[in-house]
């Protein structure tokens, strides 16, 4: 399986990398949106882990990947909690909290249900 992690933040980004790294044979890493397009246009990675709050371009306007390729999985990874923000990251694909990492792996698992 291979994987996007997007987080303008390197230490989550290592910590979400050493969260799944086990699950992956590949990870590739960016710090926005706008470039995780372009690397998702690229390579189509089977998962895109995105940060929602990044500069240049936002992980819910990024998520318009899923626009393209409809089998696009992308699941927003933040500590942003506001319902509003949650309903839209949910609207674009799954949500994990920041809080609750761990449950990327159950979600991103082979054989999950997405």
């Amino acid at each position: 399986m291979s994987l996007l992690i997007v987080d303008d933040d390197a230490r989550m980004r290592s910590l979400i990398r050493g969260i799944v790294a086990d699950l992956a044979d590949s990870i590739t890493e960016c710090v926005d949106g706008a470039e995780a397009q372009a690397i998702y246009e690229r390579h189509h990675p089977d998962w895109v882990l995105m940060d929602l709050t990044m500069p240049r371009m936002n992980g819910l306007a990024a998520s318009k990947i899923m626009a393209f390729d409809p089998a696009a999985k992308v699941v927003i990874v933040t500590a942003n909690e506001s319902q509003r923000l949650r309903d839209a990251a949910t609207s674009a694909g799954a949500f994990v909290s920041k809080e609750n990492l761990l449950d990327l792996r159950e979600l991103i698992q082979p054989g999950a249900i997405f």
